[in-house]
Parts: structure tokens; sequence; C-alpha cells
């Protein structure tokens, strides 16, 4: 569990997000926590770098609290989450868990005492935490002893190869060294986080095999817009098809004053089009072609999609199983009935030359046909009817 989220031993797939601001600025980082929270991440992340950062992170979670926002925050410790969660016994407290980079608690001997520290501080405030082992952030020490051995063998394996196994050695050991000091099994999370899509499936198709704890999936830097969507659904889309995944997230790099509720929405969309979750009606359109030269039926295919997605919150607290309806906005003749007649609801509009009129379709069969220049709203009320009408309210 981590603040009352179930992860892991067979329960759903959480997905979880990082806020980009300076945490020391408190009313920031709450804006965009209830921004991210309410698109539906289910864990946020937070930096916790320094002590202003630190010293604000129990005022976030009791602003949070008194919005009604209770999602689990997740404290991202690098370098010198030993003294800072020493120090701030406010912060320690109030995080829901602690994320440790193995690579970066320390060097030599004082690598080993700063990491006993965190975890036992974990124990102390009854914490999970998160070992992540990063590509960039690998722990050099035991990169050095697993290339001096690889390089002993008569047959030493690529270079490469002997930094997958150091960041899958390293996680493991940590994980076990933690559970040494006292920390439950079921208090750790654990991951092997790259950047490459061939990396992350191999790496993490193995550390499955090597180890029990629950595994946190995604790419440490997907990209931006599309190649970083494209990186996070091939590479995520796969392991989860092995069962390979306990919480996810899809890192995308925002467009200068792209909302960062966006990775939210991939990661929902990501898992709902697997069948794995879902959260919200999803929207069937054709791409379009030389029979739908008008783009009506992609800007209403659009508005639907944003309808859905913006009325969920309130039809979730009124109705059960709304999530699972299936909606189709389909262009022409050609596959619009077809396509219409196969989801819950779909409405299939007049493509190039075609009658200029819009019939829709209630689980396969033809109700009411559509004309005229407010054929959007038309349908968004024939929505809004036909969830009243075929999903259980709740009591």
């Amino acid at each position: 569990m981590v603040g009352g989220v179930a992860v892991g031993g067979g329960a759903p797939v959480v997905i979880q997000s990082m806020t980009n601001t300076n945490t020391a600025d408190r009313k920031a980082t709450v804006t965009q926590i209830l921004e991210l929270w309410q698109a539906g991440s289910e864990l946020v992340r937070i930096t916790v770098n320094d002590e202003a950062s630190a010293a604000q992170v129990a005022d976030i979670k009791k602003a949070l609290l008194d919005n009604g926002c209770d999602v689990p925050i997740v404290g991202d410790f690098h370098f010198n989450g030993h003294k800072l969660l020493t120090r701030y016994p406010g912060c320690a407290s109030a995080l829901d868990k602690y994320r440790i980079n193995p690579g970066n608690v320390g060097k030599g001997t004082k690598r080993d005492e700063q990491f006993s520290t965190m975890i036992k501080l974990a124990m102390d405030y009854d914490k999970p935490v998160r070992i992540g082992v990063n590509w960039g952030s690998l722990d050099q020490e035991l990169l050095k002893v697993l290339m001096d051995e690889n390089a002993s063998l008569k047959d030493p394996l690529p270079a490469s190869s002997v930094m997958k196994e150091t960041l899958i050695r390293s996680v493991i050991d940590s994980a076990m060294t933690a559970e040494s000091i006292g920390l439950p099994k079921n208090k750790i999370i654990v991951s092997c986080k790259v950047s490459d899509v061939q990396d992350l499936i191999e790496i993490y198709t193995n550390l499955a095999k090597r180890c029990s704890y629950p595994l946190h999936v995604g790419l440490t830097e997907a990209g931006m817009g599309s190649k970083g969507i494209v990186a996070s659904a091939a590479s995520m889309g796969y392991l989860l098809q092995q069962g390979i995944g306990d919480t996810i997230r899809v890192s995308l790099t925002p467009e200068p004053g792209e909302s960062r509720t966006t990775e939210v929405i991939v990661a929902q969309e990501l898992l709902q089009t697997m069948g794995i979750r879902s959260f919200t009606p999803l929207v069937t359109a054709c791409p379009g072609c030389g029979r739908t030269t008008s783009t009506y039926f992609q800007e209403l295919a659009g508005d639907i999609q944003r309808y859905l997605r913006n009325t969920m919150p309130e039809w979730k607290k009124t109705y059960n199983g709304v999530e699972e309806m299936s909606v189709a906005v389909m262009g022409c003749v050609v596959n619009g009935p077809g396509e219409s007649k196969m989801a819950n609801l779909g409405i299939s509009l007049p493509g190039t030359g075609e009658i200029p009129v819009a019939p829709v379709f209630e689980n396969g069969k033809k109700t009411i046909t559509l004309k005229g220049d407010n054929i959007g709203n038309e349908f968004k009320k024939i929505i809004d009817v036909y969830i009243d009408n075929n999903f259980p309210k709740k009591s």
C-alpha cells in the first residue's frame, strides 16, 4: 500500500506522474498536484532536493487534504535524502513513499551508512520505498567490479550487457540490503529505468524473472510529443502484455506551455486501449479519406472525446461502469454504420456527396437520425440520456 493505494499483489496497475515545479514554491506545487490528480494520477512524485523544498512538504500535504485531495505523494531523493529526512520530520511524516536511487546515495563507506539511515527512517515512519536505478546515475563502484570480473572471462560479454546487469544487480542488492536492515518486503518497490525501448524490455523481462518485488515501469526520458508517446507505448505495452509492471509513468517532456497532465492521459489511454483498465469512454473514429473531405467529423470526434473526458468525473460520482462505454464517431457510409453498431453508442456522419443526415445507433440499433447544424450538441444530449438509462446509479 502507498498512502491507501494498493500496489502489486494482483492490484490494478497504478498510474504515477511527477511535478516539474520547484517544490519550495508551495502554491505552484499544490496547483500542479491538484491538476495531475484531477486528470487521474494515482501517485504523484515531487522533488525534495534541498532544505527549502523539504520544509514545504508538510504544508503541501495539508493544502492538498484541505482541497479534498488525498493522492499519495512520493518524495524523490538524491544525494542528501538522509539529511533532509532527518532534519525535517514533518517532511518524512507527510510523504507517502520515499524514492531512493542507489547510485546517488553516497560514495565509499558513506554510501552504506546513508542508505541505511533512509531505510531506518522509512521504517520509523512506516513508509514504503521505491529503490529506483537509472541508466544515467548508475552505481559506478558496482559497475567497475562487474566490468573487472567480465574482463577476466575467457569470452567477455559486451560492455552494454555488463551495464544492464549492473542495473539489475544494483536494484536487487539494494532491495535485499533494505530487507536485511528490517524494511518489510511488502514495503519495497523497485525500478530499472532506461531511455531505450529495447533495453527497457530486455532489462525488465530479466528483472521480473529474478525478483518478486512490485515493479515501477517507464522510460526514464521518453522524449517529446509523438516520439515520447510511441516509445512509451511500444516498450511498456509489451511489458504490460507480459504481466510485467505494477506502477507506470509516461515520462513525457512537455511542449512549452503544455499541461503536465498529458502524461497522465497517455498512461490512461495506454492501459485502456490494451484492455487492462478503464478510465473514461474512448471514441472510435475513422482516419478520414477522399470520401470525407469535410473536417466536420474530425471536429466532432475531438469535441465528443473532450466532452466524455471532462464530464467523466461527474458521471463517476453518480453512475457505475460509465468508463466501460464505447462511442463511435464515423465519417462516411462505408464503415460508419457498421462501426457505430458495434459501439454502445455511435453516429455515422455523411461523407462527401452523401445525403446530409447522421443516423445514431444505440446498442447496435438505429434509434434516430440527426440533421442540421446542431448535431454535436444533440449527440451530447443523447449520450447523457443513454448513460442515465443504461448505467446503474450509485446508492
